[in-house]
């Protein structure tokens, strides 16, 4: 059964290196398990999605540059999350102020190839 997604939700990305952690501003006033809950349009790279250690992408420019000035040896760089598109939500009737909940089924794609996803929703206690 899917969850809906708050702060400190746990995300991983296909080229990171580390998990990260999801961060949501309490600007809805809408929480799950007290804190601030998610919707589709929290993808703001360094604010909600922060870096995942080091990007392997080779589509990342910093990237293809350190592996090609490394003759070729894939050259990881620091991470700098792209998500210029919401999330990609599953069908969902739950809304947090007209825009779509997030569930920690949903995706969201790196300009640089990446897909990040939830490894956890962020709570440790859901209440009725």
């Amino acid at each position: 059964m899917p969850k809906l997604t708050c702060t400190s939700a746990q995300l991983t990305c296909t080229f990171g290196t580390a998990p990260s952690i999801f961060n949501i501003l309490p600007l809805k006033r809408v929480t799950t398990a007290n804190l601030p809950a998610a919707t589709i349009m929290d993808h703001i790279p360094m604010v909600n999605i922060v870096p995942f250690a080091m990007c392997t992408s080779i589509a990342n420019p910093m990237v293809a540059t350190a592996t090609t000035a490394a003759l070729g040896v894939l050259t990881p760089m620091p991470c700098i999350p792209l998500t210029v598109t919401p999330w990609i939500p599953r069908k969902t009737t739950i809304l947090i102020g007209n825009t779509p909940a997030l569930d920690d089924t949903c995706k969201c794609m790196c300009t640089w190839g990446g897909c990040i996803k939830f490894s956890t929703a962020g709570q440790t206690k859901v209440s009725d």
